[in-house]
């Protein structure tokens, strides 16, 4: 990558693809198309909007890279294993909370190399806050004009960030496991977002997940200098045969020691 060019050049994209998801947004509800897609998660004419923009916009500017997406997923595994480079999109994640009205959905764009993402955009289009993060440079957060940068810090009173949408009984335990009763709920890929700031320490997720439900905010905590792993301790890869990621955990590394031996038993 040109750093600076390009990822100017996508965050761009992030925008207004965010530009037209609050266009559909700030319409009445019976112009949002919603639909129910065969894992009976939604599918609003945000969603699909927002992928043309993206899809666009990265094909413009970067030919040779192609893109996978939550709505233009059907690449078929042998062509997928031969991509060394590709585009992890979700072009609108949160669309449960983009339908329920409370802000709390993003736009995520991660560029994936050698099986994990070395790049990531998370824009939060009714705040216009965009994170981003880049392998081995760090993770920023642009607000209001300004770029910060932003890291995973260790805290006396670990917080945890879970969703809002899904709660399970296996997250509750692990989080007792370690002796963490504060809890901050939120929305779509800020949860990554807020172990990339510091604001929380830990974010297990029991149950599945997508790719791009995670790579762009993957990219920026551990970029931010969090880590990531499966539920079990091990790797966290993608473009595997299967898009379906298993529970995982991001976290600060002071807590690496206490999760490392919570997850030899889960």
């Amino acid at each position: 990558m040109d750093k600076k060019r390009d990822i100017s050049a996508i965050a761009d994209i992030a925008r207004k693809a965010g530009e037209a998801i609050l266009d559909v947004y700030h319409t009445d509800t019976d112009q949002w198309e919603i639909q129910q897609k065969h894992d009976n998660s939604p599918l609003t004419l945000a969603d699909t909007v927002s992928h043309r923009i993206i899809a666009d916009g990265l094909k413009s500017i970067f030919p040779a890279i192609p893109m996978l997406s939550e709505e233009g997923k059907d690449i078929p595994y042998e062509k997928r294993k031969k991509m060394d480079r590709y585009w992890c999109v979700d072009p609108l994640d949160g669309t449960k909370e983009f339908i329920s009205r409370n802000g709390e959905f993003t736009v995520n764009i991660a560029l994936i190399a050698g099986n994990e993402p070395v790049f990531g955009v998370i824009y939060v289009p009714v705040t216009g806050v965009l994170y981003y993060g880049l392998k081995d440079e760090g993770s920023f957060k642009t607000e209001g004009g300004e770029t910060r940068r932003i890291q995973a810090s260790p805290s006396h009173n670990p917080v945890a960030v879970g969703s809002k949408s899904h709660k399970t009984a296996e997250e509750e335990a692990f989080l007792s496991s370690l002796d963490i009763r504060d809890v901050v709920s939120i929305g779509s890929s800020l949860k990554f977002c807020l172990i990339a700031e510091g604001k929380a320490q830990v974010y297990y997720r029991h149950g599945p997940t997508m790719e791009w439900d995670t790579a762009a905010g993957h990219a920026i905590a551990v970029a931010s200098g969090a880590r990531m792993t499966q539920a079990d301790g091990s790797a966290f890869v993608y473009n595997k045969p299967s898009l379906v990621n298993g529970s995982f955990v991001c976290y600060s590394v002071n807590l690496h020691h206490k999760i490392a031996a919570l997850s030899s038993g889960v």
